[in-house]
C-alpha cells in the first residue's frame, strides 16, 4: 500500500457585504469572506491538502483568481474537481483532519453539516472527516475579526 499525506492552509479577510461560507455551509453572520470565489476557507485548505499530497501544485494553479470562470464559484465545485484529480491518479482519501481559526461567529452548530458536506463530496464515512475550531483569544487578525484561517491535513491511499 502506498500512502501520501498533504497539508493545506488558507486565509481570507472578513468584510461586510459578503456571504460567509465555511465547509460548504452558509453561515449566518454580518461579515463574509473576501475572495475571487465564494472564499470558503475550509474547502480551500482541504483542496490544497489533497493536491499537496500528490505534488499536484496548489489551488491557485488549478483555479487561478485571474480566471473569470472561477468568479464567485461555489467552492464545493472546486473540491469535487480536486477529488477527481486525486481519483485520476489512482488514489482515494483515507481521512481529513482540519482546524478553523476565527473569533466569531461560533460555528459549533454548523460543524455536523460541514462534515456531512465534505464527506459527501469526498465519498467518505462521516467519521473520516474531522473539523475542529479555535479562537486566538482576541489576538491578531482573527482575534480582531478581520479574517479567518483554516488548516487541513489529508491522508491518501493508492488504490489497488
Amino acid at each position: 500500500m502506498s500512502y501520501r499525506i498533504g497539508t493545506g492552509i488558507d486565509f481570507h479577510q472578513l468584510v461586510e457585504g459578503r456571504d460567509l461560507w465555511i465547509g460548504g455551509v452558509k453561515i449566518s453572520h454580518h461579515k463574509g469572506s473576501l475572495g475571487h470565489s465564494d472564499a470558503d476557507v475550509l474547502l480551500h485548505a482541504i483542496c490544497d491538502a489533497l493536491l499537496g499530497a500528490l505534488a499536484l501544485g496548489d489551488i491557485g494553479i488549478h483555479f487561478p483568481n485571474t480566471d473569470p470562470a472561477y468568479k464567485d464559484i461555489d467552492s464545493k465545485k472546486l473540491l469535487a474537481h480536486t477529488f477527481s484529480l486525486i481519483r485520476q491518479q489512482g488514489y482515494a482519501v483515507v481521512n481529513i483532519d482540519s482546524t478553523l481559526c476565527l473569533e466569531k461567529p461560533k460555528i459549533s452548530p454548523y460543524l455536523p453539516a460541514m462534515r456531512e458536506e465534505i464527506a459527501r463530496i469526498l465519498q467518505l464515512d462521516l467519521g473520516a472527516v474531522s473539523i475542529k475550531a479555535t479562537t486566538t483569544e482576541k489576538m491578531g487578525f482573527a482575534g480582531r475579526e478581520e479574517g479567518l484561517m483554516a488548516q487541513a491535513t489529508a491522508l491518501l491511499i493508492k488504490q489497488a
